[in-house]
């Protein structure tokens, strides 16, 4: 993946210097996962901090920041300060709502100047996503669909919620995956109104309804579906609340796909959906969140987000009605919005499936 090491430059503004240490923002920035290291961007120049697990990849991979590495008796602190010291920085941007209150005392130690709290640059870059990064998610998501549609072929009553998500994982990895976006969520019957339940000995009957909320990763980046199949056969009321929450998902879709869409508009297209039919009290979550290195990511498509999203977003879509102790539906897409249109990344069918 490429980096974006001079998307962060650009906005450091009087700043000297930003400093991370978290995975994921390194990650972001220097295009190249390291567990356990650090980063330091300033205007002119730029630092990634490794040790000798991953100095090799990293120094052949990573081409826009100078790689240095961890020894015996020089650790990440030292290589820190010594960065600071000869670059005579005063001060440095750092993330706190990636940092314990430990780890800020730590870093702030280690590189000898005070930190400042700074969240704005990386949060409002990563909101939008590039070409690059949506190609990624697009390939972590035709993973994912490919797994989804070999998997309906063995769901069969008898089975477990556990071996369901075993044998959906198995072919995540077999078709290209490189993890789980998220525990996958796999739940029937009655479980299916626990809109994260997490997968049991519960046993698949004919007539129920099963739901399955799962992703992949694909360098680095995470798709996200959710699908509500069923087996045997559906009630009257069943296929009515499915085809209430595939109504309210397209409303929501509908309200996104125009210039300036706000989050409050998208989730509120699609609750009012639910709320005529009678379910709206079973619609207790909002209707997406933005993904991409993480799966929860901001902003969010809810009822207290009042701007617009920002070009490049990427985000879920994914309603729900949830009756207690009888079942549950939800169905789940991912959007890109850009250029003022919302377009859909998901290619999985949404027809009610019955097996």
């Amino acid at each position: 993946m490429a980096s974006h090491v001079k998307s962060i430059q650009q906005r450091l503004g009087d700043l000297p210097a930003l400093v991370m240490t978290d995975a994921v923002s390194i990650r972001y920035a220097s295009g190249f996962h390291i567990d356990d290291g650090a980063a330091v961007i300033a205007h002119d120049k730029a630092w990634v901090v490794t040790d000798s697990r991953y100095v090799e990849a990293a120094t052949a991979a990573i081409t826009d920041m100078e790689v240095l590495c961890t020894g015996t008796g020089r650790g990440v602190n030292t290589i820190l300060g010594e960065i600071f010291a000869q670059n005579g920085f005063d001060r440095a941007g750092a993330m706190p709502d990636r940092l314990s209150h430990a780890q800020w005392e730590w870093l702030e130690k280690a590189v000898g100047v005070p930190l400042v709290p700074e969240t704005s640059i990386l949060s409002a870059l990563r909101a939008g996503k590039d070409q690059e990064e949506v190609d990624s998610i697009v390939a972590a998501q035709r993973i994912a669909e490919k797994a989804f549609d070999d998997l309906l072929g063995i769901i069969r009553p008898g089975m477990t919620e556990k071996e369901i998500t075993a044998e959906l994982v198995y072919r995540m990895y077999k078709f290209g995956g490189e993890g789980n976006s998220f525990d996958p969520i796999v739940v029937t019957g009655a479980k299916s109104s626990m809109p994260h339940g997490v997968p049991g000995d519960v046993v698949v009957r004919s007539g129920d309804f099963i739901t399955m909320d799962f992703g992949t990763l694909y360098n680095g980046y995470c798709s996200d579906m959710t699908r509500t199949v069923a087996v045997g056969s559906v009630t009257e009321e069943m296929r009515r609340v499915y085809d209430t929450v595939l109504a309210a998902q397209l409303a929501g879709i509908e309200a996104a796909d125009r210039p300036g869409a706000t989050g409050k508009e998208i989730d509120g297209a699609a609750r009012k959906v639910i709320a005529d039919a009678g379910y709206g009290e079973y619609f207790g979550h909002s209707f997406g969140h933005s993904l991409g290195l993480e799966i929860h990511e901001n902003p969010g498509a809810h009822a207290r987000n009042d701007q617009p999203f920002p070009e490049g977003a990427v985000i879920s879509a994914e309603p729900g009605i949830y009756l207690p102790g009888r079942f549950g539906v939800r169905i789940e897409d991912m959007l890109w919005l850009h250029g003022g249109r919302a377009e859909n990344l998901t290619k999985a069918p949404k027809q009610l499936i019955i097996l």
